[in-house]
Formats: C-alpha cells, structure tokens, sequence
C-alpha cells in the first residue's frame, strides 16, 4: 500500500527520499564495452544470442523486413503513428534556431552558426514493452535539426526480430538505418562503430540500467543527451480531484518499473485516503500488476500539506520527470513551477497524452535533473559555432587594450599576438 505523509510532521529526509539503483553496474558494462571494441560485429552477434536469444548472422534490418513488418501492424494503429508524427513534428519545429550576426561596430563581424549534428544513434527499448513512441520522440527532432545520418539500434527477440510496430514507427519517420541490438552493447557499438555499425556523433535515448551505465562510459567519445533513470510522475492535486483518475495517472508511471516513482501531493486528506483506496482497486486489474504493485509499495507516496502554496514548494524540491497540475485554472499556477521535465495542465491532461501523442517529447530528465536540465529537443541534435572578424583598422582601436587585459592574467604570447598586428610597417 502506497505511504501517506503529513508534510512537517517527517524529516524533509524521508519525505525527499528516493530510490536508487542499488546494484553495480559499471564493471560488467565495461567489459562489454571493451569487447565490443575488439571484437566488433562478432562480439555483437554474440551477445545478442546470450542476452536476447537470437541467433543472428546479419545485425541491419533490411528492407523487406521493414515492409514485412509495416504490413503486419494494424491500418487503424498505422494512421494514429502518422498523426502522432505529425503533431510531435508541428511542436518541435517551433524549436528550430537561426544562425545570427552583429556588425554595429565599423569593421567587426561577430556571429553564430548553427550546424546540425552529422551522425546520431536512437536507442530504443526492447524487453517488456514495445516503445514505437520512442522511435518518434528521438527521431522527429533529429530529422527536423538536419543530420544528415539517423542510425537506430533496438534488441531484437528470440525469433531475430524487431517488434513490428517499431519497425513501423521508424519508417514513418524516416529512420534511414536500423540494427538489430540491444543493452550495452548497442551503446558500444554506436560509440565505436563495428563492421557494419556506424560510429555515431551523439547517442539519445532511453534504457535499463546497463544502457545507462553504458552511456556514462562512452561519453566524451561521443555526446549523450541525458542519463535517464526510472520513470516518475507527481500529481498536484486539490480536495475536488476525482481520485480514480489520480490514482489511474500514478499507475501510469508505476507500470513502467518497480523503480518507477509515482508521487500525490496535496492539501486534502481526504483525497489522500481516497486515491490510496483506488489504488487498491485499480493495481489487480493491470495487466503489469506486480510491476505496478511494487513501485507503488516501494517507491509511492502521498504527501498532504497544509495549502497549495506548499505543496507547490514540494513539487519543485521534486523537480520530477512529469508533473500534473490537477487543479481549477492550472494556468494561474504555472508560473510557480519552476523545476519539471515536463508539466500536463488541468484535470483532463493526463501524462500518456504526452508519451504519445500531444506533440510535447517524452525522453525528460529524471531524478531530479529537471532542476538544471531540459526535454530531449531539436536543441540536442545541433551545435553551435561561433566565429569574429575584425579589420586592421577596427585591431588598432582596440587592440592595446586586449593586450593589456592579456598581460594582466600572465599570457605573454597572449598580449604579443595582439601588439605584433600593431606595429607600423
């Protein structure tokens, strides 16, 4: 049963308490990552077959795969893929950068240039669950951005397959290559190319804890976008919320992990024991009820405070991966949120509109990170660069200047690169 607390009345300790992956990761992942290096396609094939089963002699989907398994997935769920494409793609285009320039000095260009990113990986989840939604949130701003190459990697089953509606998702956003691996050895892969994987620029996307674990250790070889952990989801909610939907919305995260954190905070006591009933009743008819049932127990809680105003204070000492403002007028509440990946407004905003079809992205930071990181964006998928011109004339005005400023922090050479271009010929 999930725990209620009364703000105030715990140490802020066991109220901010999270769970953290207790086991050790690092040192299986960096075998793999080593052997992946050396051995390449073979060391892939062979960690396919003993993690996932599948027997494989070749790691690229092919083509007729691709047809085969676009054949396969329902019209009905086909054209829901295109619209949710769509929308993702009207929102993230919003996001797109121009390059710019200043010339308001006589003879000084200063500018910016946007550059997309040439190469970057998608890893998208395998195992219990099928994420054609992931397929579209890391591939969709990619594509807008510009890279040129978008290759995605995804653990196939015991029968060498990827899921379907996967495969399906890919080709509606026009993922040009996709390979057949999961865990971290996709992560190494990506990172240091094999035979038949190329070496990417930039990997995103979501895992379990060897795909993260894998990320820390390649990154530096390449860029990552963020290292995500279980899922997370924390309801603002005031006494007049319905608490079937609440408890519906917590179980929506819940599901994912039993790590997955599922989070109420409010002011009524009453709703509390009310969502804390309904999720009794709710848990036994999932489908993923032992999944739901332990991060709940585990990882749930409700938190009463004493007003809003409070619990807004709460929520953002969270800083959670998704945040429902449950609420009357949720607009005249925005502005106090300040720490959240991503905030779903009103009582008929529930999170899945953003995991698949709003338009919003879904890869969010976790864990807390939401205090100084950012929704997966076209951002991620591009760099800047930065670059100066200056005439003779406009040096001369102020090129004593920099050189002096360079003396003052003992950089000789610094100074002299300057005063050298003003001497007189």
């Amino acid at each position: 049963m999930i725990k209620i607390m009364k703000y105030g009345a715990l140490p802020n300790s066991e109220i901010f308490a999270r769970e953290e992956q207790k086991t050790d990761v690092s040192g299986i992942v960096a075998e793999i990552i080593a052997n992946v290096r050396k051995g390449g396609d073979a060391a892939v094939l062979a960690y396919n077959k003993k993690f996932d089963g599948a027997d494989l002699s070749a790691l690229e989907v092919s083509q007729a795969e691709i047809d085969e398994a676009f054949a396969a997935v329902e019209p009905k769920f086909l054209e829901i893929l295109r619209n949710a494409e769509a929308n993702i793609r009207a929102f993230h285009q919003k996001q797109v950068r121009n390059s710019f320039i200043m010339n308001e000095v006589e003879g000084v260009v200063c500018g910016q240039k946007i550059t997309p990113i040439e190469k970057v990986g998608l890893y998208v989840p395998g195992g219990t669950a099928a994420y054609p939604s992931t397929v579209l949130m890391d591939s969709v701003p990619a594509k807008i951005a510009g890279c040129k190459e978008i290759v995605m990697v995804s653990p196939p089953g015991k029968d060498g397959k990827i899921n379907p509606v996967i495969l399906a998702a890919a080709k509606i956003a026009g993922v040009q290559r996709i390979f057949k691996v999961g865990g971290a050895q996709a992560i190494a892969a990506l990172a240091y190319g094999t035979e038949s994987i190329p070496k990417v620029d930039k990997i995103v996307g979501p895992g379990n804890a060897f795909v993260a674990e894998a990320k820390k250790q390649v990154f530096g070889m390449v860029s990552i976008d963020m290292i995500a952990g279980p899922s997370e989801i924390l309801v603002v909610a005031d006494g007049k919320s319905n608490p079937a939907h609440v408890a519906a919305d917590l179980l929506s995260q819940a599901e994912h992990d039993k790590l997955a954190s599922a989070v109420l905070v409010t002011e009524s006591k009453d709703l509390a024991e009310a969502v804390s009933a309904e999720l009794e009743r709710q848990i036994p008819l999932l489908s993923r009820a032992e999944i739901a049932r332990a991060s709940i127990d585990n990882n749930g809680k409700i938190i009463i405070a004493d007003d809003l105003r409070v619990v807004l204070e709460i929520a953002n000492e969270i800083a959670p991966e998704h945040l429902e403002l449950m609420v009357d007028n949720p607009f005249d509440y925005l502005d106090g949120i300040k720490h959240a990946g991503s905030i779903f407004m009103g009582r008929h905003c529930p999170e899945a509109l953003g995991d698949y079809y709003a338009g919003p992205n879904h890869t969010l930071p976790t864990g807390g990170t939401a205090r100084f990181s950012s929704p997966l964006s076209v951002d991620d998928f591009v760099k800047k660069s930065q670059y100066t011109y200056y005439t003779q004339e406009a040096l001369q005005k102020i090129g004593a200047e920099v050189a002096y400023f360079a003396e003052q922090e003992g950089l000789q050479a610094h100074g002299e690169s300057v005063r050298i271009r003003l001497e007189k010929k």
